[in-house]
């Protein structure tokens, strides 16, 4: 039987059709994934993470005993809850030269330009290989892409690097900054705010862990700072703070999570040390929700150079959002960004990616290939 193939935009349009919105189970985008690689011939690696209910994927064309370049994406999304959205997100439309659908920038465009050259990758003569690293709750945080970091080793020969599909406008991207998030969590006992003396107010006693926070933000303006960044110093904030029922009830549960943002040589999770510190003392629990490392792969590293070649742009030196970049060169892996679309559109309704952005992401793809035969 023939193996099944996709053009770029039909490949796009089945990985949009599945909502495999962050914390979710995956299964059924792996498998189609997994079952359109196999019927290509390619092996295929799922992983199973922690949860039992969400995997990530690994495949090889070309040689596996031998170092070569991982294409790295992200099969989940955040919801796509919007109001603005003028039709189902889950399924791909045309406007013009654009195709609309949540994940279509964020990331599956990438990820359907390298599943779409698949069959190509395949009829050429490699002498490195192309490894297919796909992974899950990436919006969450980072938190899929490590347990394939763990067992990289296991799958293939040490990689010459990992390129991470993330919207750079296919703009080589060398850094960017590191992050870790925690949830604060304070208990109390409940009553009329009539009678304070009767009962413990948990908002109350998340005040000073706060004030520690935004002692802390301020702080952090004053230290390191890399100008390659904006703002160019490590940051921290409170994203949310909830608790309480009503005026008169004293509150016996409230919460708060605070990220920090580190620049490169800056241990994100240490930026939140005095945080956790006044929160430990105060009796209010902890919970890490995230942390991955910055990304910073030097100007003159190979890898800069040969991915400047593949897209024909110069490389950014870095940006502000995060990506797992970071936890692919902590893993030992080389890496850099560069995807199709642009980070504006992430996120947002009407999320899309144009025609000959996925065309110019094969392109590049065809490319490295071509190297790889040489």
């Amino acid at each position: 039987m023939t193996p099944e193939s996709f053009s770029p935009e039909a490949m796009l349009e089945r990985l949009v059709s599945f909502p495999s919105v962050v914390g979710r189970p995956n299964g059924g985008i792996i498998g189609f994934v997994q079952d359109y690689l196999t019927r290509q011939g390619v092996t295929c690696h799922v992983l199973p993470g922690p949860e039992g209910d969400r995997s990530n994927l690994f495949a090889t064309i070309g040689p596996a005993d031998r170092p070569g370049y991982i294409l790295s994406g992200h099969l989940d999304v955040v919801p796509a809850t919007e109001p603005g959205w003028q039709a189902d997100p889950f399924v791909l439309r045309t406007g013009g030269d654009r195709l609309i659908g949540r994940g279509a920038c964020d990331m599956k465009g990438f990820v359907a330009a390298a599943l779409a050259m698949v069959p190509e990758l395949l009829r050429m003569t490699l002498t490195a290989p192309v490894h297919l690293a796909l992974s899950y709750d990436e919006e969450a945080g980072c938190r899929g892409v490590p347990h394939l970091l763990a067992v990289l080793p296991d799958l293939c020969a040490a990689p010459a690097g990992a390129i991470i599909g993330e919207p750079s406008g296919l703009r080589p991207v060398l850094a960017h900054k590191g992050k870790a998030a925690i949830r604060l969590r304070a208990k109390g006992v409940a009553g009329h705010s009539s009678r304070p003396d009767l009962g413990v107010n948990a908002i109350h006693a998340l005040v000073p862990v706060l004030a520690a926070a935004v002692a802390q933000a301020s702080a952090l303006q004053a230290g390191p700072q890399d100008q390659r960044f904006a703002p160019p110093w490590s940051s921290l904030q409170i994203g949310t703070v909830d608790g309480g029922l009503a005026l008169n009830v004293i509150p016996d549960a409230a919460e708060a999570d605070i990220e920090a943002r580190a620049i490169a040589g800056v241990d994100p999770a240490g930026l939140l040390a005095p945080v956790v510190a006044a929160a430990l003392a105060t009796g209010i629990t902890v919970e890490t929700l995230s942390t991955y490392p910055a990304l910073a792969l030097p100007p003159d590293h190979p890898l800069a150079g040969l991915i400047a070649d593949l897209s024909g742009q110069i490389p950014l030196g870095a940006v502000s959002y995060g990506t797992e970049a970071g936890l692919y060169q902590a893993a030992g892996v080389p890496a850099v960004i560069c995807g199709p679309g642009d980070i504006g559109r992430a996120h947002k309704p009407e999320e899309y990616l144009t025609k000959a952005e996925l065309q110019a992401t094969c392109a590049m793809i065809r490319r490295l290939g071509t190297r790889l035969c040489a």
